[in-house]
């Protein structure tokens, strides 16, 4: 992954590699950001997607429809950091709807989907407040350390409060054990990881994910469980590369035939796209991928 490394700049790459880009904070919605998530609920409600009955996944897989084209941009929750902020003190909110890496765009699909459905206006703080619940452990910012930097530990806590629920042993997914330890074994790659405090308590919370193994359906095992993910469920595609547990997040996303393929802002950058390959070849492409973790988005 580029330097400076983070969870989510791992997902841009899955790799270790070089870069330097300094990237603004978008810690309030400007106008572009405000005209789409007014238009996006008002598309929602035409289309009657928030009816009683149809189910979170179908909305948000809506919206990632409609931000297909939107650019790829890495490193915005870092951005702070790199600009001399305290990783201690409470993070600051980077939110957008005009800019996405892989997790930004399902945490901001989800959030603009639930934001819809409530019976008034759309407001920004309603969406900032459906972001943050989702990105930060319990749904509480704090510091950088209360940010759900392993996105097995997204679901695992989102799970916990009803956001989510992790179907990875219902289609058959194997236990993956493997300590996480990315973080804390590639310090020196992480800013925020240079203040001594913050290391201990990364280093405590990976030891803590110990206790809870991963559900991943194997790559080979992919083809005989299509027809019981949705469209809408969210992806994460499981590496082999150490003490990391995934690579990259998606939707899945059936089309008007049926073919279930990938909703997703790509790791190689470029802008939010629905893949031409079918979702068992997209992740038999990724190189040091095992499978994928699958979790159903809930009301």
């Amino acid at each position: 992954m580029n330097t400076p490394l983070s969870r989510r700049e791992l997902l841009k790459n899955a790799a270790l590699a070089a870069a330097g880009l300094v990237i603004p904070l978008r810690l309030f919605g400007d106008e572009g950001d405000q005209a789409r998530l007014a238009a996006w609920t008002r598309t929602l409600r035409h289309e009657a997607l928030v009816a009683r009955g149809l189910s979170l996944g179908t909305r948000a897989v809506r919206v990632g429809e409609l931000a297909v084209g939107t650019p790829y941009e890495a490193f915005t929750l870092e951005a702070y950091l790199r600009a001399g902020g305290n990783p201690s003190a409470k993070e600051p909110l980077t939110l957008s709807l005009t800019r996405f890496d892989c997790v930004t765009l399902v945490e901001s699909c989800l959030a603009v989907a639930r934001a819809a459905a409530a019976n008034r206006a759309p407001s920004w703080e309603r969406f900032a407040r459906e972001v943050e619940r989702m990105r930060y452990r319990g749904g509480k910012r704090r510091g950088y350390t209360s940010r759900l930097h392993y996105f097995s530990e997204w679901i695992i806590d989102g799970q916990k409060r009803g956001l989510v629920r992790d179907i990875g042993a219902e289609l058959g997914g194997i236990d993956d054990t493997r300590p996480l330890r990315f973080m804390t074994e590639h310090r020196s790659s992480y800013p925020a990881l240079g203040d001594d405090g913050v290391f201990r308590s990364i280093g405590e919370m990976e030891r803590r994910l110990d206790s809870h193994p991963r559900h991943v359906v194997p790559t080979a095992k992919i083809p005989e469980v299509t027809d019981r993910i949705k469209s809408g469920d969210i992806l994460a595609f499981a590496t082999s590369i150490p003490g990391l547990d995934v690579s990259h997040a998606a939707f899945a996303y059936r089309d008007s035939a049926g073919v279930l393929r990938v909703l997703h802002a790509p790791l190689s950058g470029g802008a939010v796209e629905v893949t031409r390959s079918t979702l068992p070849e997209y992740v038999a492409a990724i190189r040091r991928a095992t499978g994928i973790l699958v979790a159903r988005p809930l009301d």
